[in-house]
């Protein structure tokens, strides 16, 4: 790249500019990087803007439209036995509250959001190990590779001290069991949140490379009644928990949000508390209770809602480059989160091959949006 070539410059400038991720362009390394390519008026643009003082407004809130079904996602909401009429009331409230907010919110197909609950009705389904595995078979024929499957437990788990289980009306399932089921699917990316007590114990066994797993608790022995699940699934659809203002929810800031709630609950309560979420997204089998070690990245960058197919407006072409997009700001969160794993130079090299390649991804959408 030749800094005699001004008016290309300022092109791959604005580019860059334009399509890298707000949280990575007031980046310390971003800067030496273009710097470093001979555009020093990108790195000018780069630098973060001068703090503007705040007016308080109060606008009228707009209603918020139903999303179009987006059939590149799947989603599982499996609820388990109560055991106390108080639980499955809660565990039954919970599951619907988590499918409408999903369905009416955030671009789930209906015929694609499969809902266990203790006391099924209409296109309900009772929570049995048979049922479960019927609904894995349909996933496997029915899902692609390049779909993704959002699966939540919600209910009761249990540790013997060797083995982890979700229970279930009937036979329970345990860990190793719905690590299979999991393995046997064509997609190769999928969030998983267990909210159910005992449930860290499904950390290590669901782990895989383009996997996010979440769970209420940090290990098999915090075995009481969860709070977590009230909050991640309030998370979703709550604007405070959109740390970043991008206007979307990720898995992890929707992780971050409920855990900081339900650590505020039991300050309220005035209790011990007993549970500790965990989240593990590199594959590594470890979870951990916020961004760090590797965890985080993916994260960061798998949302809820289908941005990428509401950009397209129809246009599939459209919609395969957004969705790249977002493959790519995912890989840039992920390179930050193995930042302390690797060299300096190695880093600074993968990030600005990235940067480019987002940038030349950006081209590409302007051009067919013309």
């Amino acid at each position: 790249m030749k800094q005699t070539d001004g008016v290309r410059e300022l092109r791959i400038c604005s580019d860059i500019v334009e399509a890298v991720p707000a949280i990575i362009r007031n980046s310390a390394l971003v800067i030496p990087i273009l710097l470093g390519l001979g555009i020093s008026a990108c790195a000018q643009d780069l630098e973060p803007p001068p703090q503007k003082k705040q007016t308080v407004q109060t606008p009228t809130p707009a209603p918020t439209p139903k999303l179009p079904p987006d059939k590149s996602k799947f989603a599982v909401i499996l609820t388990g036995i109560g055991g106390e009429e108080e639980y499955t009331a809660q565990f039954t409230s919970w599951a619907r509250a988590l499918r409408d907010a999903l369905v009416d919110k955030l671009g789930f197909a209906d015929e694609q959001t499969l809902v266990f609950v203790e006391n099924p009705s209409g296109n309900q389904i009772k929570p049995t190990a048979e049922e479960v595995r019927k609904a894995f078979a349909r996933l496997k024929s029915e899902m692609k590779s390049d779909q993704m499957l959002f699966f939540f437990f919600i209910g009761h788990g249990s540790f013997d001290g060797k083995t982890a289980k979700f229970n279930l009306a009937g036979p329970d399932l345990d860990a190793s069991d719905y690590s299979a089921l999991f393995k046997s699917l064509p997609a190769k990316r999928a969030t998983i949140v267990n909210m159910s007590s005992a449930s860290g114990e499904f950390i290590k066994p669901l782990s895989a490379a383009g996997v996010v797993v979440v769970t209420a608790t940090r290990s098999g022995s915090e075995q009481n009644a969860t709070r977590f699940p009230q909050f991640f699934i309030d998370a979703l659809t709550n604007p405070e928990a959109d740390t970043d203002k991008n206007g979307r929810i990720s898995v992890m800031e929707a992780f971050e949000y409920a855990t900081k709630l339900t650590g505020e609950w039991f300050k309220q309560q005035g209790r011990l508390v007993t549970e500790h979420a965990l989240i593990d997204d590199n594959g590594d089998g470890v979870g951990h209770g916020k961004a760090e070690a590797g965890d985080g990245g993916l994260a960061r960058t798998t949302y809820f809602d289908s941005l990428p197919q509401q950009q397209a407006g129809g246009d599939p072409v459209l919609a395969s480059l957004f969705a790249e997009r977002l493959r790519l700001e995912g890989a840039i969160e992920q390179l930050k989160a193995r930042k302390e794993q690797m060299n300096e130079e190695e880093y600074e090299a993968e990030l600005e091959r990235l940067l480019l390649e987002f940038a030349e991804l950006n081209r590409k959408i302007r051009a067919k949006q013309k």
